[in-house]
């Protein structure tokens, strides 16, 4: 009989620093660049401006934040987004007594 331990951080081993997928660190870094892109280009002492051009980094920054039980904001809305706009109505796979002639005495 094969018994194999599977350690518990097995599989934020495969993650990159243990917290984010290769998809995550592009939605990450792709905020970081356009946020910093507009920050050196556009030059304001407003901070309502400001807060505008830093929204992509803080929009990715919140999408790839960890949450218990889901791997990040992004996956958790991801399956919000499945469970309201998916299947409604389970299809019965099973099987009925009744289906197979059994003994319809009584009835």
């Amino acid at each position: 009989m094969n018994n194999y331990i599977i350690p518990a951080n097995s599989k934020k081993s495969q993650l990159i620093l243990g917290f984010f997928t290769p998809s995550d660190l592009i939605l990450f870094l792709s905020g970081l660049f356009i946020s910093g892109f507009l920050l050196a280009v556009v030059h304001t002492e407003d901070l309502r401006v400001l807060f505008l051009l830093a929204c992509p980094l803080l929009f990715s920054a919140l999408l790839v934040a960890p949450v218990p039980h889901y791997h990040n904001v992004m996956t958790l809305l991801n399956n919000v987004m499945k469970f309201y706009s998916g299947q409604r109505e389970l299809k019965w796979k099973g099987w009925c007594i009744r289906d197979y002639g059994v003994n319809r005495k009584g009835r």
